[in-house]
């Protein structure tokens, strides 16, 4: 081995390991190699990990000679019991210096939470690196988990696909470990078919190379390059553009070895099936990518990235049309067969269809989304609601067709064609699709109010179903995905601005249930941290969300938006901190139960003071300008008024007794704090906030 640092490599070399485990193993094996290494006390100035579906590699580079030397503290027996009362050492003191090596002289006493005790500092130095390095390795691969591993053979090791072999070379050094019977060399392989035969790495420098000359493109974002070169250039030959697809690449890239992309068509004819659906078949089913016009339609093109060398590409391409053609004949068939039968004429068969044991079949569910969907139009838009109830009435329907049972991902939008077919009318066939969106947080709202409502009812009704029998989403188990559809609810309510709270809509769905009034206590708990999630995301800060949320169940969401906008407006006015702290004064007497403040209120009558009187003149001045205003949504102008209150308040904390000994004197003076804490209370609960 060189006197210098070297570069040092372990390759896992197994069966093909499935294209969505590889990421996140990427990222582990960098992580803990670097943990590894520091614990072993390696050196290193880089880490790069690379992939393949056939193997996962780690390059770590300027690995030095040797360790560094370390310190090594150990605690050991309390000082009392380490030396008599004379400070002789006792046995309990010799026994653990012997224990770690070292002359009981050389102990040292430590401070911990519960006394003194003696320590053993033991100086470590470093040994040569390639000593400790096998023992590291074994213990870097024995570290990596997957989603699902499996055990074969009669061993023990457990590895998302079996192991076949490990290279482990420092510079140009072999490295020596076992794992479970299989030992470690300087060999690798090349690609599977094109260059099967074992390959001596004599140095770690020429590692990459050498799998490249036996057609493995090891670096994985070279991969993806040459994955995008090469779908972009034939597309433009054939004269469009990929359906560029992320997930599809990313998958892609971890599948081959050696990319290479190849053109391929099918007969026009099947251009008359839903672009949706001949997508579906090509991106999900085949990993084909899609080829749009310029008009946005679909070329009869596709590209299949393929694992082997150019003078392959016939083969290739006569293998994937032949089974693309395969998959779409049966997309159509089901198709046509859909097409018979009206979407009307499958609504009374989802009663065969269970939604769930215990709240009933498809029909029924139908059945709660068309009531709630009533309701809300009622509320929302009256004159949309027989184009709401017939979306509402078709919204499960396309759920008992043969493309959607072949293709479930299809759900919704194969119900709009469908529902296009049946000559039902766009607002209504678009409100199908509709009903699913937002699939996931960030995903597109449904543009229209008929497929805005039948989602929120859809949804609604999920989650109020779901609670009522007890299934409620805990740690990490979420089986019928309630935050999603809880967070698609917030986000359809604030960014749609409907006059709709959660509370109404909530109860609705509630229906007759058992104990109605803690299931909407319930879920309402349940939505507020997603409320509160949706403003997060928009940078407010979270004194500011949460001085509001006391009413986001009772208020609009669009409002509770304004509301919280506001706030942060005003926490950035000069007046602000200066008022902060005179209503925390008032708060700090008046408590939140008495926030409603007394039937009668105040009696002017009964002031003695000049300070409660200016304080009570001005809260009379103020206070109907502040319902006027929160009634008319000006909640930044309404908390604009509330600094005319700084000095007045502190006037009368400063020369006014509060608690003064004639009782309805006293009372009188809580009275008018209750009325200025209600006014400033109504716009913001103040004892949220922090200054600024």
């Amino acid at each position: 081995m060189s006197a210098g640092p070297t570069t040092l490599l372990l390759e896992i070399g197994a069966e093909e390991i499935p294209a969505r485990f590889i990421p996140p193993a990427l990222n582990m094996l960098k992580e803990k190699t670097g943990l590894i290494l520091r614990e072993f006390n390696v050196g290193f100035s880089d880490i790069r990990a690379y992939a393949t579906p056939r193997r996962l590699s780690v390059m770590v580079y300027d690995i030095p000679p040797m360790q560094r030397d370390s310190v090594k503290e150990v605690c050991g027996p309390p000082k009392r019991a380490a030396f008599d009362p004379e400070g002789r050492p006792t046995k309990a003191a010799t026994g653990f210096a012997g224990s770690q090596g070292i002359d009981v002289k050389d102990l040292v006493i430590r401070t911990k939470d519960k006394g003194e005790y003696i320590a053993a500092v033991i100086e470590q130095k470093g040994i040569a690196v390639r000593e400790v390095l096998p023992d590291a390795l074994k213990k870097i691969i024995l570290s990596l988990t997957f989603p699902k591993s499996m055990r074969w053979g009669s061993g023990s090791l457990r590895f998302a696909r079996p192991l076949h072999w490990i290279a482990a070379v420092l510079g140009t050094e072999t490295l020596h470990l076992d794992i479970d019977g299989i030992t470690s060399g300087n060999r690798t392989r090349g690609h599977r078919f094109l260059s099967p035969k074992k390959i001596n790495i004599e140095d770690v420098a020429s590692y990459m190379n050498l799998l490249e000359e036996s057609y493995v493109i090891l670096d994985h974002e070279k991969r993806r390059k040459m994955i995008i070169d090469g779908i972009e250039g034939l597309s433009a030959s054939a004269g469009g553009a990929v359906l560029r697809d992320e997930s599809l690449l990313d998958t892609v890239t971890n599948l081959v070895e050696y990319p290479m992309a190849v053109l391929c068509s099918f007969p026009v004819e099947y251009l008359r099936l839903p672009k949706e659906l001949l997508i579906t078949v090509m991106r999900d089913h085949q990993k084909y990518f899609a080829i749009a016009d310029k008009t946005g339609g679909l070329k009869n093109n596709f590209i299949v990235i393929s694992n082997t060398r150019a003078e392959n590409a016939e083969t290739v391409r006569a293998g994937a049309e032949r089974v693309i053609k395969a998959r779409f004949e049966d997309a159509r068939f089901y198709y046509e067969e859909d097409v018979k039968k009206p979407l009307n004429k499958r609504v009374q068969d989802l009663k065969t269809v269970t939604f769930h044991d215990r709240l009933g079949n498809l029909l029924e569910k139908t059945e709660r989304v068309m009531n709630l969907s009533s309701h809300i139009t009622g509320l929302l838009c009256p004159e949309k609601s027989e184009k709401v109830k017939r979306a509402a009435m078709l919204c499960k329907a396309d759920l008992l067709s043969g493309v959607v049972g072949e293709f479930p991902e299809l759900q919704g939008l194969m119900g709009k064609y469908y529902a296009l077919h049946d000559g039902e009318g766009e607002e209504v066939a678009n409100a199908v699709m509709e009903q699913y969106l937002p699939a996931y947080s960030g995903d597109r709202l449904p543009e229209s109010d008929e497929g805005s409502i039948v989602s929120l009812s859809d949804k609604i009704d999920n989650v109020v179903s779901f609670f009522s029998i007890g299934i409620i989403p805990t740690g990490s188990e979420d089986p019928f995905a309630l935050r999603r559809q809880a967070i698609g609810v917030v986000a359809i309510l604030t960014e749609k601005g409907y006059k709709l709270t959660l509370r109404d809509v909530i109860d609705k769905a509630a229906g007759d249930a058992k104990d109605k009034a803690s299931l909407i206590n319930e879920v309402l708990q349940f939505m507020m941290p997603r409320v509160e999630s949706l403003l997060s995301s928009k940078g407010y800060d979270d004194d500011i969300i949460r001085s509001v949320m006391h009413i986001s169940g009772d208020a609009p969401l669009k409002e509770i938006w304004r509301r919280v906008d506001a706030v942060k407006r005003f926490s950035s006015e000069p007046g602000y901190n200066a008022f902060l702290l005179a209503i925390k004064r008032v708060n700090n007497i008046v408590s939140p139960q008495d926030a409603k403040g007394s039937p009668e209120g105040p009696k002017e009558d009964l002031f003695t003071e000049l300070y409660e009187r200016q304080l009570y003149a001005e809260t009379e001045k103020i206070s109907p300008l502040i319902r006027n205003m929160l009634k008319n949504g000006s909640y930044y102008e309404a908390l604009m008024l509330l600094p005319e209150l700084t000095r007045h308040i502190n006037s009368f904390f400063d020369n006014v007794l509060v608690m003064d000994k004639r009782e309805e004197v006293k009372m009188n003076r809580l009275a008018l704090l209750r009325e200025v804490r209600l006014n400033a209370f109504s716009v913001a609960d103040f004892s949220k906030l922090s200054e600024r």
